[in-house]
């Protein structure tokens, strides 16, 4: 019997791997648009900082500049309130007393009680 042999100059290659053609870019084109993506981010993120830092000190020297402002409203309230309180006791004890054995000006303190107390 005669023994089957390959074909005088072999058999053809195999077909083993899929020949895909490659879709989209390659991967460096990927990362080079990542990176611009995200250049792009932080850019506008360290901009947003600076904008927000800036508007911060802003707010806090419009704060400085009217502390005079309000400080001379609090004054004028209680010089109001002072003489109101003058011109009431003079209404009530019939002449002005003095709380402390001075001439000296004491700032008065007030506190707030409640106008209804519930029990």
């Amino acid at each position: 019997m005669v023994q089957d042999l390959p074909p005088q100059g072999g058999y053809e290659p195999v077909q083993y791997k899929r020949n895909l053609p490659a879709r989209g870019f390659r991967p460096g084109y990927y990362l080079l648009g990542m990176f611009a993506v995200m250049g792009y981010g932080w850019y506008k993120y360290i901009k947003g900082v600076r904008e927000l830092n800036e508007l911060g000190r802003e707010k806090m020297w419009s704060r400085i500049h009217l502390i005079p402002l309000l400080q001379a409203e609090n004054d004028r309230d209680q010089v109001r309130r002072y003489w109101a309180d003058q011109d009431r006791e003079q209404e009530l004890l019939g002449k002005r007393t003095k709380v402390y054995h001075s001439d000296r000006f004491v700032r008065p303190t007030y506190g707030i009680s409640p106008t209804n107390i519930s029990k």
